[in-house]
């Protein structure tokens, strides 16, 4: 069996059993936990996600119980500016660049912010838009995390998906997580994941899966303006877009009507400024484009992107 054969059956194995993102976020917008997967590259660890506005004393007990105990709250990075959190530390050295910002608890209605209850109080206030910033003393015991703008499509992370799986659920965005630990203390991994979240009723899934789910049902690039271009090769519409995720512009020049079914020839192009505009000969980036371009006329129709 080749390489890629195997690679195929690993992945298999690996997603056996997890859950589709549909059932994820359905679980996610009743209130229940999940368990979540990242890469086996990155922490390679799960964690267990809830929406924080959902949190309980019950659900904190059973987090406490089964994690490494050290409870955090996934928020928007809007959210911790209203709740003026600042980051925890100017220089963040920590191996993923996690964003912790400085820990909180509710003052109102609990006492030391360590029982189960006092946390789950402090969970749903930071989830609650009504609860502003001076209803939280620090440091605390909840540590907040500032998600990417952009989710899992910008940072593959768990903090990044507490915020999508809350957001796509229609809850406030704001998550709870903690990682999942074996009874001797140490990390669990995908096979005892999926063991516990059977164990537990609790459905699993992946950041991977999220991120899949998240390219195939968002718009993730949008149209900003256009303009008649003549050229060398005839009038080109030059159509601009941006993308949502990175905020990168790209161009797409048109020829002619593109909007039929009949096939259209395309050439996506990697910009080259040196290549491109200034004719450099240590790349033939510059003659492709022209090619392409020459391509497109001769067709009577297509798209250099």
């Amino acid at each position: 069996m080749n390489q890629s054969a195997n690679k195929q059956n690993d992945k298999a194995n690996h997603d056996a059993d997890f859950a589709e993102t549909e059932q994820i976020i359905a679980a996610i917008a009743r209130g229940e936990m999940v368990v979540i997967v990242d890469d086996e590259d990155r922490e390679n660890e799960g964690d267990l996600i809830m929406a924080a506005q959902f949190a309980t004393a019950e659900k904190l007990a059973f987090i406490v119980r089964h994690t490494s105990g050290v409870i955090v709250a996934p928020l928007t990075g809007e959210r911790c500016d209203e709740l003026r959190l600042p980051m925890m530390v100017d220089n963040n050295t920590e191996s993923h660049r996690t964003a912790f910002t400085i820990s909180v608890d509710l003052m109102e209605g609990t006492t030391t912010g360590i029982s189960a209850a006092d946390r789950a109080a402090t969970l749903r206030a930071l989830a609650d838009p009504k609860i502003i910033h001076s209803a939280f003393a620090r440091p605390g015991h909840i540590f907040p995390l500032r998600a990417r703008e952009g989710g899992v499509l910008k940072r593959a992370g768990h903090t990044e998906a507490a915020v999508d799986l809350a957001r796509l659920a229609g809850c406030e965005p704001a998550g709870v997580i903690c990682e999942i630990q074996n009874d001797d203390g140490t990390m669990s991994r995908v096979p005892e994941l999926k063991t516990f979240a059977k164990q537990h009723g609790l459905l699993i899934s992946s950041i991977a899966r999220l991120i899949e789910y998240r390219r195939h049902h968002e718009r993730l690039v949008e149209r900003m303006g256009s303009a008649n271009v003549p050229t060398e090769w005839g009038n080109f519409e030059c159509v601009a877009y941006r993308n949502t995720v990175d905020g990168i512009e790209h161009l797409a020049f048109v020829l002619g009507d593109v909007a039929s079914a009949e096939p259209v020839l395309t050439r996506v192009h990697s910009e080259c400024l040196t290549g491109d505009v200034f004719g450099s000969r240590r790349c033939d980036c510059g003659p492709q484009l022209a090619t392409a371009m020459q391509a497109v006329q001769t067709e009577g129709r297509g798209v250099v992107v």
